[in-house]
């Protein structure tokens, strides 16, 4: 074989190890990166459970009903007699 052939050889078996090296590395990055996608939306799930709770939570609280019980008890608010009222006109 002569020295060119052989530089050539060489040069060819070096681009298949680099090049079998960078699917390896694609490999394990796309398993990397999925592995991580999956962790997200199981976080983005048990988020939106939350969210969904909340805002059940919310709604409980800011009943009209509840409002207005715990106006007239802890505030001892009530509604104004006629005479109390006072109409602003511009």
């Amino acid at each position: 074989m002569t020295r060119k052939r052989l530089l050539w050889v060489v040069a060819l078996g070096l681009a298949v190890l680099l090049s079998a090296i960078g699917v390896v590395h694609a490999k394990y990055s796309s398993r990397s990166y999925f592995v991580e996608l999956q962790q997200l939306r199981l976080q983005q799930d048990r988020l939106d459970e939350q969210w969904g709770r909340l805002q059940l939570e919310q709604s409980t609280w800011a009943t009209q009903h509840r409002v207005e019980r715990i106006a007239r008890k802890r505030l001892e608010m009530h509604l104004p007699l006629a005479a109390e009222i006072v109409v602003i006109e511009p």
